[in-house]
């Protein structure tokens, strides 16, 4: 069986966009595939990060993820820095990687140029990203058009080091995500919605009040001519709509726009079947909460379920370098 490795940063609220576009697929691969799930912490802080803030998101993440549907004993699920190999196989690719290759990276030039500080670890994190993904022998990576380039840097890194020291880790291969929701803001839709927006209404975070959901969908942007159709460029408001009334009831966006002649009943069932999707994951949330000690013994398990791959993974690179053994 394939083993397949996602990461995913604790900082800011999980979503509608989150659900729709990626988790839920998640919850599929996790059945079909051998899935590494981590709670990426180490990469939060490459900018400032509040202590107790860290914490609590990084535990409310797992909790979500879990009432979401993914399943410990199915997949391996973990918080990255409670594998300590994963800092470990850092430094020796960063050794194995060039300075232009990191200076290449476009979210490095996108993130540095929006804050006065810009930590060594904000240039040097597509390093630990790679030893993320080579420590588990990853056999495909799901990646959005945003991360490609890191892959690629993770691939052409395993390449460079399996040439100089012996063939020691799987080069990993790009997974084309199975096709999830187009979800876009709300009341800007012709931009993705997103955690850092800062468009309140046009965000649905998988924890706001059900009423307020309902609230934002029956305000959401749509036009003036009233026709209901899936089409992006010229409606993307009632694309929108249609894109995530069709995934909350496993349609497509053009299957969900058969039978309305009026915005008003698109937006009345949209917000209705979003409702009926993040209820259940609500109230699986609130037992979650009321119990952080089960999810820290399930962390627990998964630490060690993930250090078991990790651990001879990182030993064998250690060899091949010429380090001596422990």
């Amino acid at each position: 069986m394939a083993r397949v490795f996602s990461g995913i940063q604790p900082t800011g609220e999980v979503h509608l966009g989150n659900l729709l576009g990626a988790i839920r697929n998640w919850i599929v691969d996790q059945h079909e595939a051998d899935s590494v799930y981590c709670v990426v912490d180490l990469h939060a802080i490459t900018q400032q990060q509040d202590p107790a803030e860290l914490r609590n998101s990084t535990l409310r993440l797992t909790q979500m993820l879990m009432a979401i549907g993914l399943d410990p004993d199915v997949c391996t699920l973990f918080v990255q820095s409670h594998v300590h190999e994963h800092t470990g196989l850092s430094w020796l690719l960063e050794c194995t990687t060039s300075f232009g290759e990191l200076r290449r990276m476009t979210q490095f030039k996108d993130k540095s140029d929006k804050t006065d500080f810009v930590s060594a670890g904000l240039f040097t994190y597509p390093s630990l990203m790679a030893a993320d993904i080579l420590l588990y022998d990853t056999n495909r990576v799901p990646v959005g058009d945003d991360q490609r380039q890191h892959l690629e840097l993770t691939r052409d890194v395993a390449v460079r080091f399996n040439a100089r020291y012996g063939n020691t880790f799987v080069v990993p291969e790009a997974a084309i995500p199975r096709a999830g929701a187009r979800v876009m803001d709300l009341q800007t839709p012709t931009n993705k919605m997103s955690k850092s927006s800062l468009s309140p209404q046009g965000t649905i975070n998988l924890l706001d009040d059900l009423k307020s959901v309902e609230k934002k969908i029956m305000r959401a942007m749509t036009d003036t001519d009233g026709d209901v159709r899936y089409d992006v460029a010229s409606k993307p408001g009632v694309s929108n709509l249609l894109s995530i009334l069709g995934a909350c009831t496993d349609r497509t966006p053009e299957d969900a726009a058969e039978g309305y002649a009026q915005y008003g009943a698109l937006k009345k069932d949209t917000a209705a079947a979003v409702v009926e999707t993040l209820r259940p994951i609500q109230a699986r949330f609130a037992e979650l909460s009321n119990d952080p000690g089960e999810t820290a013994r399930l962390l627990a398990i998964g630490a060690a379920k993930a250090a078991e791959i990790a651990g001879p993974v990182l030993a064998r690179a250690r060899g091949r370098m010429g380090f001596l053994p422990l």
